[in-house]
């Protein structure tokens, strides 16, 4: 019985809170204000300082011409033989731009691979691809470097703005989309940071002026 009226005793002071109004401690508050600090610089230079904070490699272009010799510069430098590419307006477009190399077919055997992106989100120097590009869901996994071309206009802060532009690109939305945030990194293994255990060792970002 007593803890019968226990229970009845807690039941009955709950219904009385809910039948009086309290008031909101925090009127001016609303739901939907962003609790990360505002940018407080240009968004280019946000995205690269965190983007390079996470072991990103960056590179700003200034043209689509400086992005082909940049891009030539760095395969020679490495001595890449084997670059993987499928996306075919990518390809086109770096061959006009004066960009000379054949590309393999095989992604497991492969050096580097270069693919576009949806989206750079600057507050978390963030890469946003989907499935539904060309380069589909394995490019930016498998191989051993990524190197994402990228352009001013898909710069945005955060990934909120990133997801609205996804979603207003695409009549329906993608089935994977993926956020990649600098190599690829774990510390499963006796607590020691390993990267490019389950993805790329090296990330590079190239961004294009427009």
């Amino acid at each position: 019985m007593d803890q019968q009226q226990s229970r009845e005793n807690i039941l009955n002071k709950i219904r009385q809170a809910l039948k009086q109004s309290v008031p909101v401690p925090f009127p001016q508050v609303e739901e939907n204000n962003s609790v990360f600090i505002p940018l407080q610089q240009d968004i280019e230079v946000e995205f690269a300082e965190n983007f390079t904070k996470l072991q990103g490699r960056f590179s700003f272009a200034g043209s689509l011409d400086e992005l082909a010799v940049q891009l030539q510069t760095l395969i020679q430098a490495r001595g890449w033989q084997a670059v993987y590419c499928r996306e075919e307006a990518l390809t086109s477009t770096l061959q006009q731009h004066g960009f000379i190399q054949t590309y393999t077919t095989d992604l497991s055997k492969c050096d580097a691979a270069i693919t576009t992106c949806e989206q750079l989100i600057a507050r978390t120097g963030s890469i946003v691809m989907s499935a539904a590009q060309q380069s589909g869901r394995t490019v930016s996994v498998y191989a051993p470097v990524h190197i994402c071309i990228a352009y001013t206009s898909q710069l945005v802060y955060d990934i909120s703005d990133a997801l609205k532009n996804v979603q207003h690109k695409y009549p329906q939305l993608p089935s994977l989309i993926t956020l990649a945030t600098g190599p690829s990194r774990t510390a499963d293994i006796e607590k020691t940071l390993v990267v490019g255990v389950h993805g790329p060792k090296e990330v590079f970002c190239f961004l294009v002026q427009e």
